[in-house]
């Protein structure tokens, strides 16, 4: 009995030992524990990186213990620091990979790759030939009027300065001319969204070829005759159907133009003329309407740049909104496209391709020239009936369909986020829900409206309205026994073949912009101009910033999803070091929104490697070097107007009407650059 009782109390002594040891390790780890979180939050930054290599592996050099913080490609990434070095955390193999580091002053860019043994390469990189790639395209195609080797020499540039400007091997420098393909252009290719808009394009090119086969389009050319009865009238119809057309920009280039390209034709305005209309119809209108494709990545990426500037519960509709009031480049540019219709002046390149035009040569002898052969005779078959349906039927059911689509996808993807335990799918559910979606105060009918589109997904709506437009022509065509099926499903092919250099193009463009992007062009753009200014100055800089990334990569979408991040936030801080409050800020942070906006459309129209340029040229059946040459004085005279706007705006801070009035004084600035630059043709000579 008392061994019994021995052994349990040696066995409850054991037992108390053992829990008071685990104890102890537990808060000997707790304590480690907090000290590494508390390390980690006292961490030092290694603002000027310096690399060591030992065997295979690198190391970044740093002069302390503990956890280290450096910023690579963007992110942050915490390091343990140990005798001087912390690990790079990435694996570094042949091929290696360009790195952006920050630095007290900047930016760096390294590419860190390794030899056929396995030794680490590391090659620091200037960081301005970040801009090289996108200089190349736009001076090359300047030079050689020819733009896919322009725009392959673009991309090779890139590349080469990507795979680290290797030149030690003939086997590497090959590699960056078969990447160019093999990761760039196919990458290109395998995005949804940019598939989407070659299908799209494809469809659309496949229906205008047979509504002008059939005779759809002579028809409408003979309908629309009644109020385009001169030069002057047709441009006026131009003008007006691409405002009609609002709701996206790539559906307006293509539809306005291919429709009224034989009216403008027939009355001699020359087709780099029809190309400005177009362009310039189509991303203005669509980047200021409220219900467009466009509005979904507005507000996101709005919403991006006020995502830590807490003090401010506005929703980015309502900053949207507000920002309209400085929206002068895409408001001016429809001004302007009125005032050189109205007056019928042009100046510049655009005036000699209108004399040309005048002498019956529409298209420049560039364009007609046995290098670069016109599109396929798209003239009726014979005996086909001009009959103005067969045309208006499909584009009506282009525009119809994308807007149903719109609110379909729309719908369905708020249905989920409204609904996610499922129920009965129906608008009017959804519509009665949006409430809650909202900002409190925020209910109206064109604020729901604009949610649902904003949710909606573009791509799918213009693939449905498309084919849809098709087969509605295809139908239409059978129906009326013009041509039987095989001749119908030819020139089907045939309108896809014509779009097929536009498409090459567009390819190429997109692998630039990928290029651009791996080679933070934007960066260092916003550093190398950026710096401390008062905040009446940082709309117009902003606007010169975005216009030249947009100039370099040829998108405004990729502008504003790289710049609103940087400039809101930006310019906030700069608001605050000057001493002002949040609600004295606001008024700059809107203005910097609609700057950044307006600008992404003016380098945009100013790119000769901008996808929205290049499909106006094609649906204008333009040469696309003409189309930029042409439309470039136009664009500078409506956007150095806008700065100049953008700076008294900031300078006076007025208030809406005073904004407003801006309008009118811009408007009356361009009046007078037309009267003073713009010559009138006299038709008379000309015959």
């Amino acid at each position: 009995m008392c061994q019994s009782i021995c052994k349990t109390v040696l066995f409850f002594i054991l037992l108390s030992c053992s829990s008071w040891l685990f104890s102890q390790e537990t808060i000997q780890m707790s304590k480690d524990t907090l000290q590494q979180k508390e390390q980690k939050s006292d961490t030092f930054s290694l603002s000027r990186p310096e690399f060591i290599t030992k065997g295979n592996k690198v190391f970044f050099k740093t002069d302390k213990q503990g956890v280290a913080s450096v910023d690579i490609n963007g992110e942050k990434v915490f390091l343990t620091s140990k005798n001087g070095m912390a690990e790079f955390p990435y694996s570094v193999d042949r091929s290696g990979k360009l790195y952006l580091f920050s630095k007290d002053e900047g930016f760096v860019l390294y590419h860190i790759s390794a030899d056929q043994v396995g030794i680490p390469r590391i090659k620091p990189i200037p960081f301005y030939l970040s801009v090289f790639p996108p200089l190349v395209a736009i001076i090359c195609a300047l030079i050689f009027k020819e733009v896919l080797f322009s725009l392959f020499l673009g991309v090779w540039a890139g590349v080469f300065i990507l795979e680290g400007l290797r030149i030690d091997s003939l086997f590497h420098f090959l590699q960056t001319i078969w990447k160019v393909v093999q990761t760039h252009v196919v990458n290109a290719l395998t995005n949804p969204g940019h598939m989407s808009i070659i299908v799209f394009s494809m469809l659309i090119g496949g229906m205008v070829a047979l509504i002008s086969k059939n005779g759809g389009m002579g028809g409408i050319v003979k309908k629309l005759s009644k109020y385009a009865k001169d030069k002057k009238s047709s441009q006026m119809v131009t003008w007006f159907l691409g405002i009609v057309v609002f709701f996206d920009d790539y559906a307006n280039t293509l539809v306005v133009g291919n429709t009224m390209r034989p009216i403008t034709d027939s009355y001699r305005v020359s087709r780099e003329k029809l190309s400005y209309l177009v362009d310039s119809t189509a991303a203005p209108v669509a980047s200021i309407a409220f219900i467009t494709t466009w509005i979904g990545a507005q507000l996101a990426y709005i919403q991006s740049g006020m995502v830590n500037l807490g003090q401010y519960d506005i929703s980015p509709y309502s900053l949207y909104f507000s920002s309209l009031q400085y929206a002068f480049y895409p408001v001016l540019t429809i001004i302007f496209m009125l005032i050189i219709i109205l007056s019928g002046k042009d100046f510049g390149p655009m005036y000699h391709a209108e004399q040309r035009a005048a002498k019956g040569y529409i298209m420049s002898h560039d364009q007609i020239s046995e290098d670069e052969p016109n599109m396929e005779d798209l003239s009726p078959v014979k005996g086909a009936s001009l009959q103005w349906h067969k045309a208006a039927l499909p584009v009506f059911t282009v525009v119809f369909v994308t807007l149903f689509a719109l609110m379909e996808t729309g719908f369905s993807s708020l249905f989920v986020t409204l609904f996610p335990e499922g129920g009965i799918f129906s608008w009017s559910n959804v519509w009665n829900e949006l409430h809650q979606t909202l900002p409190a105060g925020e209910n109206g009918f064109f604020v729901k409206l604009g949610k649902v589109i904003g949710s909606a997904d573009s791509y799918i709506s213009l693939l449905w309205a498309s084919l849809s437009g098709l087969i509605m022509a295809i139908i239409l065509t059978l129906a009326d026994k013009t041509m039987k099926l095989f001749s119908v499903m030819h020139w089907v092919t045939v309108g896809f073949k014509t779009m097929l250099p536009a498409l090459l193009i567009l390819t190429l463009a997109w692998a630039l912009a990928s290029v651009t992007e791996e080679l933070h062009t934007a960066e260092f753009i916003s550093m190398a101009l950026a710096g401390n200014v008062s905040p009446m100055f940082m709309p117009p800089l902003v606007f010169i910033l975005s216009f030249l990334i947009a100039f370099s990569t040829g998108s405004s979408w990729s502008t504003m999803a790289i710049f609103y991040p940087i400039a809101i936030p930006a310019t906030y801080a700069v608001c605050m070091e000057a001493g002002m409050s949040s609600p004295e800020a606001l008024p700059y942070l809107i203005h910097v929104i609609s700057i950044v906006l307006a600008a992404a459309v003016f380098g945009d129209h100013c790119s000769p490697i901008s996808d929205t340029t290049i499909l106006s040229s094609l649906a204008s059946d333009c040469n696309h070097l003409d189309h930029v040459k042409t439309q470039m004085p136009y664009a500078m005279a409506v956007g150095l107007t806008s700065v100049f706007l953008s700076f008294i705006a900031a300078l006076v801070n007025g208030g809406l009407f005073f904004n407003l009035s801006l309008f009118g004084i811009g408007t009356l600035i361009l009046y007078f650059v037309v009267r003073i630059l713009g010559k009138r043709l006299d038709l008379n000579t000309l015959e």
